[in-house]
């Protein structure tokens, strides 16, 4: 065989796996959110995305993923599911029961798998947790039992509290239940408590406010997108009324609130990657179960316990998995 015809036989075969990766389908991803914290949501994608890189999947090359985030604005949430469903992509993650709602809305078609949900099937995300059967399953935000450690989490921080607006949205399901835990508890920890709507920011100003007039108050403030988008004012109201508050998130420490006990987040993505690498590769959301979490952690800021002039007990900061000073 001449010289030339050598190289152009290992020329063609080294073109082989080129030729056959090229024709390997792109798989795409839809992502989408309601929340304005960009800097949240970067933290979770640096969970979510090498762990999508350990299963085989790299943004770029195997697969593509298009963002939406909805910035806290329910119609730009509304007009983005749609916006995403209309790609078709292969599966979407969705962030939060409000995005859930939206998305559903928009498709009954394409896999989603969700993550920091509060109330899937009362919500009528799922048919069950054991077996979703539908387009969608995903990771609960928690159980409703946890509402009542935040209300012990309080009596524990600052012992006086014998008073506790509860601040939630009781149109939503979420927010009924989450209520109705917390009520049943307060009687055995010596604590009246008092429901604050927590929609509009104006009337969240005036009856917190309102509400701080009468001694020895405190703050339980509920998981719903609501209190998320008006996380800063809700934080900084506690410190200007002096009310010692524990939050459903994290995020709400950060900035400047003063304890918090909730899921494990970037565990919820981390997991989430796995059941999108699961539905890539062929099984159905309505078979994967949805999954209450695993990890649970507390946050502490120091700084504004100062401001509020307690003193957090040693035995809680040696519990605590974070603490902010």
């Amino acid at each position: 065989m001449r010289r030339r015809e050598v190289i152009t036989l290992l020329g063609g075969a080294a073109a082989w796996p080129l030729a056959a990766r090229a024709q390997e389908r792109v798989r795409r991803i839809g992502m989408i959110s309601g929340i304005s914290d960009e800097a949240a949501m970067r933290e979770r994608l640096s969970v979510f995305l090498p762990t999508l890189q350990r299963l085989g999947w790299v943004e770029g090359r195997s697969v593509q993923i298009e963002y939406r985030w909805g910035k806290g604005n329910a119609e730009t949430l509304r007009r983005d599911a749609m916006e995403l469903a209309a790609l078709a992509p292969d599966v979407i993650v969705a962030t939060g029961g409000a995005t859930m709602t939206y998305m559903l809305q928009a498709t009954r078609t394409v896999p989603i798998v969700f993550v920091i949900v509060p109330d899937p099937v009362g919500s009528g995300f799922v048919k069950s947790l054991a077996r979703p059967g539908g387009n969608a399953t995903g990771f609960m935000q928690f159980e409703y039992s946890l509402s009542a450690k935040w209300l012990e989490l309080l009596k524990q921080i600052a012992p006086a509290v014998s008073r506790a607006a509860i601040l939630w949205v009781p149109s939503v399901p979420a927010g009924i239940g989450q209520f109705a835990v917390i009520q049943s508890v307060a009687p055995s920890l010596g604590v009246d408590v008092f429901p604050i709507k927590a929609i509009d920011a104006g009337d969240i100003e005036h009856d917190v406010a309102e509400f701080a007039q009468t001694a020895n108050g405190g703050l339980i403030v509920t998981a719903n997108p609501s209190t998320v988008v008006h996380r800063e004012l809700i934080a900084a109201l506690a410190v200007r009324h002096k009310l010692p508050a524990v939050y459903s998130t994290r995020d709400f420490v950060v900035s400047g609130g003063l304890a918090s006990y909730a899921a494990d987040f970037l565990d919820q993505y981390r997991r989430a990657a796995e059941y999108v690498d699961r539905i890539l590769k062929g099984e159905k959301p309505a078979d994967l179960p949805v999954q209450a979490p695993t990890k649970y952690v507390l946050t502490i800021n120091l700084k504004s316990a100062k401001a509020l002039g307690l003193d957090v007990p040693p035995t809680l900061l040696a519990r605590a998995d974070e603490v902010i000073e």
